[in-house]
């Protein structure tokens, strides 16, 4: 495990903002067992259960909000981090149309507030900010979105991570400029967004997967509102594949990285949510649904999908895990949990490093 990325991030001290969500505690545990001192900043966990309780980590935990700017700065100058993985956020749709302000306050001046704490910090080197696909102006077209489309957003949620990319880009303009690496800054800050994720662990409210789990857990069928919405669904630990390859690189002092990247899966990823749902029942038969079209919903797009060339081409990055397999890990993790109480998340991080090494994928093989 030591020897992945290069063995880049055993012993580095690491801050992960958002460590109790979903993504950020899948990424918190990846890191540990490479060996990482991790500290995570962040809420307090959202949901009972959750992920990151369940995982029992040994880290530094500062329960703390993004925009704190006093509490941020004394964390980075207290534990010094090398490299920041930014992921705390407001992540769901529907919540921003209900609370717009909080929304953009935590994903535009959060995370204002996290570069600041950034740049003001001698000791961070490398800065890998997550945003999302959403951050895009979609125009619902069938084919992906390239890095260097424009921003735009038609909810608050959507357009609140459009502001945090146009955010970073100023930032790297203005404070972390590549022309200047080395002499005035020796910092590198790269973004990153990607498709819908799934994987064991997450519980976020109006989440399709949340929403089919919670439903079987308790014998009920689950309502599904939008059943023909096309997303690019991938397992949790794709994007952070990514994620993490880009830190490497940013390590390393390689400034031709510090840009945005597109992390999605093949096409044969895309698929509808209603198709999603009868995928999963292959591998859990007590799921049941219905459909609910009855019901007025806020606006959510139909179809979105990211082009992942830059990121196939210049990283050599490429998803591991097909529809179905992704599909069979998260149906099976949960299962595990509730007809046996037992987490999977080791054995499918395993099971992921093993399949990516036997694709020769870049980041899993020792150079």
């Amino acid at each position: 495990m030591h020897s992945l990325f290069d063995g880049i991030y055993k012993d580095k001290r690491i801050l992960v903002t958002g460590h109790t969500g979903f993504k950020g505690s899948w990424l918190t545990y990846w890191l540990k067992e490479m060996g990482a001192n991790v500290v995570g900043y962040s809420l307090e966990a959202p949901t009972t259960p959750n992920h990151i309780d369940l995982l029992d980590l040994d880290i530094v935990s500062v329960i703390g909000d993004i925009r704190d700017q006093t509490k941020l700065n004394k964390t980075f100058a207290t534990h010094q981090p090398e490299i920041v993985f930014h992921l705390a956020a407001q992540p769901l749709v529907r919540f921003s149309y209900d609370e717009p302000v909080e929304t953009y306050e935590t994903n535009v001046m959060g995370t204002l507030k996290v570069l600041e704490a950034c740049r003001k910090s001698d000791s961070v080197k490398a800065v890998v900010n997550i945003t999302s696909d959403k951050a895009y102006e979609n125009k619902e077209w069938i084919w992906g979105y390239r890095e260097n489309d424009p921003m735009g957003g038609y909810d608050p949620y959507s357009s609140s991570k459009g502001c945090a990319e146009l955010l970073a880009s100023s930032y790297r303009n203005s404070y972390f400029n590549l022309n200047d690496y080395g002499t005035k800054h020796n910092t590198l800050l790269a973004s990153c967004r990607a498709g819908n994720v799934i994987g064991g662990g997450d519980w976020a409210q109006d989440r399709l997967i949340t929403d089919i789990m919670v439903a079987v857990s308790q014998g009920e069928k689950v309502k599904i509102r939008n059943p023909y919405a096309t997303r690019p669904w991938q397992h949790v630990l794709e994007p952070l594949s990514g994620y993490l390859h880009i830190g490497q690189k940013l390590l390393e002092g390689k400034k031709e990285f510090a840009e945005g990247w597109n992390f999605g899966p093949s096409d044969e990823g895309s698929i509808s949510v209603e198709e999603v749902v009868k995928y999963i029942q292959q591998y859990w038969d007590k799921i049941d649904y219905e459909l609910n079209l009855s019901e007025e919903h806020p606006h959510e797009a139909n179809l979105l999908k990211l082009d992942c060339s830059k990121a196939h081409i210049r990283l050599k990055w490429k998803d591991v895990w097909d529809s179905q397999t992704t599909f069979e890990k998260m149906t099976y993790w949960y299962k595990s949990y509730y007809e046996n109480d037992k987490v999977l998340t080791q054995e499918d991080l395993n099971a992921y490093i093993t399949d990516a090494k036997a694709k020769n994928i870049e980041w899993a093989i020792y150079q």
